[in-house]
């Protein structure tokens, strides 16, 4: 059995299909954890929820920002963009928008010992506290109720910087920003949400995430997307892998193996 962690695949149905190809995927025997971003963008978003939902337990979804915007959307949250409308507009919308309520925030493999979020995490948080935020979000994605008092409230950057204090929308907000769309933050885990481009282009004091001293999960390997402007996938200084190699804007797709620790590609693009 081997478990690959495979980067945004932003609609990008066709790479994928290739990269799955490419890796003699199994099934029966081998596992995929996405790290978010199934969609926006590329040509077809609708086509690959339908085929991820379609391999069953083989497949495991950790949510992205472009997931949980396209589940707002489709609550009366926000306007369709990127692509999304596809997605909305399908006579599975409301079988697809469920299907990626039941997906993960996060996902640990106690075995390998590695962590798997779209973004990052704060750098206050332990594994543990990672773990029970991801438990929180995925838990009111999961109730109708919970979700329609949320989601109208989970666009914006503030909070930025994490308080055990936090509760209600704000600790949901806060978590969620932090899982799904953190790049930058300073050395005491405030986040700046604006900044998009490599290390080493950002202001200080911002701090690629990762590098912050003294970050309590500095023993676990994470693995994550949403960065596709980071330079270079493997940061062992920091312990970190980052998967968004840019496949929607013609880079390639790429998949992880945990047990062998290859990155494996594919060449991408909307086509």
């Amino acid at each position: 059995m081997t478990t690959y962690v495979i980067g945004d695949v932003q609609g990008c149905l066709d790479p994928l299909r290739r990269l799955l190809d490419r890796l003699r995927f199994d099934p029966a025997a081998d596992r995929l954890i996405f790290a978010g971003d199934l969609v926006a963008r590329g040509p077809d978003s609708a086509g690959t929820l339908r085929f991820v939902r379609g391999l069953g337990a083989a497949a495991t979804t950790v949510l992205g920002n472009h997931d949980l915007y396209l589940i707002g959307v489709a609550h009366g949250a926000g306007e369709a963009r990127d692509g999304l409308e596809q997605v909305l507009r399908a006579a599975d919308a409301d079988e697809l928008v469920a299907f990626l309520c039941r997906q993960r925030l996060a996902w640990h493999d106690a075995r390998s010992g590695t962590l798997v979020v779209h973004a990052g995490v704060a750098p206050h948080w332990t594994l543990d506290e990672v773990l029970a935020q991801a438990a929180e979000i995925e838990s009111m994605l999961r109730d109708a109720q919970a979700r329609a008092r949320f989601l109208p409230h989970m666009r914006g950057d503030e909070p930025a910087r994490w308080t055990p204090r936090l509760d209600g929308a704000q600790r949901l907000r806060f978590a969620i920003n932090c899982l799904t769309r953190a790049r930058y933050c300073s050395a005491d885990g405030t986040f700046e949400f604006k900044q998009k481009g490599p290390p080493g282009s950002q202001p200080p004091p911002l701090l690629p995430w990762f590098a912050v001293p003294d970050r309590r999960t500095l023993d676990t390997r994470i693995v994550f997307g949403h960065w596709s402007t980071l330079g270079r996938i493997e940061w062992p200084e920091f312990k970190v892998v980052g998967l968004d190699t840019g496949c929607v804007w013609g880079g390639p797709l790429s998949a992880l193996s945990l047990e062998e620790g290859r990155v494996i590609q594919v060449g991408g693009g909307q086509g």
